[in-house]
């Protein structure tokens, strides 16, 4: 049966190659499927210039990219996007067609809840929330005097009717994120697999270096959970800093944001310009492709609460037949590892892994696509993402 449905979410505010594919695939994914959509960027908050990396209240250049890159996706999704920034001016598609559009929809996908819910838009919709952000959600919704989070989760569950997650371990017994208040069903990120297989680089013609693409954010002040303090990311790869002098190849980064790029170089890490490598997603999806692998830690927040995230830009990877070597989070109970998906929690497990890479790269490369294949085609994960929400 085709829906009508609305995807709410962050692709323009933050103008980057990896953002693209994060939420657009959604959109793209459900038009394959068959249904009528529209994307919608309505969030009240100003915009990311990456240029001059600062956030600004005019979101033409930024609702420009949104355009560019859309028709270049797909020309069918020229017209099917709205975007409006801080000052009210709005870009894409007339705002009384996609009142109208809404109304009338059955389905809203509210993508990193960044989108404003407007009280007009959504009268027949069912809501769906989709939380990619796992413990750092749950903990703003409990912050606060008693009165205050009563209130919060009131709101929420007055202005959605079903809740999804990006954490794949969430509600098991070893998993740290709270789930009072609502009934979070796991979800993963969809991949279009035919944009990656068309993209795809032999494995005799990558770069012999393993790639990562991350923002780097060392004053991060992350959740804190029933007095426990979380962090992000920078504090995690502290762990692991020394890891190129045990590693059988070479480590690069492609970072934004703050970063100790002298260090990081002492220590034997090769550090690139994360702009460089993302500023559309087309740039974004060669990097990866030329990479001989992944290398990638994760957020403290999601290692340590076992959360089970799993990243979009990994994915991508495992579609690009790109094999990844990854820190656990507690993913690997429900998506295999050992071929074309390796895990570590320490220095020794890291370089143990990159060897094994290093040694068959053909069978892992292999593994990795299969991967994607099994667990990220967006025909399975958007499918079964309505049919649990009831729709």
């Amino acid at each position: 049966m085709s829906l009508r449905i609305a995807i709410a979410g962050l692709a323009g505010t933050y103008p980057f190659g990896g953002m693209f594919w994060h939420y657009l695939q959604y959109l793209l994914g459900l038009q394959r499927l068959g249904h009528d959509v529209l994307y919608i960027e309505d969030t009240g908050k100003w915009c990311y210039d990456p240029i001059a990396k600062t956030f600004v209240e005019d979101g033409s250049k930024n609702a420009a990219f949104l355009a560019r890159e859309l028709a270049v996706l797909d020309e069918s999704l020229s017209d099917r996007w709205f975007f409006r920034d801080v000052t009210g001016k709005t870009y894409g598609r007339p705002w009384h067609d996609v009142v109208e559009f809404c109304r009338s929809a059955d389905l809203l996908l509210h993508i990193s809840a960044g989108h404003w819910m407007r009280e007009e838009n959504f009268t027949n919709a069912k809501v769906i929330l989709i939380d990619t952000d796992p413990l750092y959600t749950q903990a703003g919704l409990l912050t606060g005097s008693p009165a205050e989070v009563a209130a919060r989760v009131a709101w929420w569950q007055e202005h959605h009717d079903v809740f999804f997650s990006f954490g794949e371990n969430i509600g098991a017994t070893d998993c740290k994120v709270p789930c009072e208040s609502f009934d979070w069903i796991p979800t993963r990120q969809p991949i279009v697999l035919d944009c990656f297989d068309r993209a795809a680089v032999p494995v005799t013609e990558r770069r012999p270096v393993l790639t990562t693409v991350a923002s780097w954010e060392p004053k991060e002040k992350g959740p804190i959970v029933n007095g426990v303090a979380y962090t992000g990311k920078s504090s995690e790869f502290e762990r692991y800093m020394d890891l190129p002098s045990h590693s059988p190849l070479p480590l690069e980064l492609a970072l934004s944001g703050s970063a100790p790029v002298e260090r990081l170089q002492e220590c034997g890490w090769i550090v690139r310009d994360g702009y460089e490598v993302s500023h559309n997603p087309w740039v974004y999806r060669d990097y990866l492709a030329h990479s001989f692998g992944e290398w990638s830690i994760a957020k403290n927040a999601y290692v340590a609460s076992q959360s089970g995230w799993f990243s979009c830009r990994t994915a991508s990877y495992l579609a690009l037949g790109v094999p990844v070597i990854l820190q656990d989070t507690g993913f690997s109970k429900t998506i295999p590892t050992g071929e074309g998906l390796l895990t570590f929690t320490t220095t020794a497990q890291a370089a143990e892994a990159i060897e094994k890479l290093k040694t068959n790269p053909q069978r892992h490369a292999k593994a990795a696509r299969e991967i994607a294949q099994a667990y990220f085609d967006s025909d399975k994960v958007l499918t079964n993402l309505i049919e649990k929400a009831g729709s």
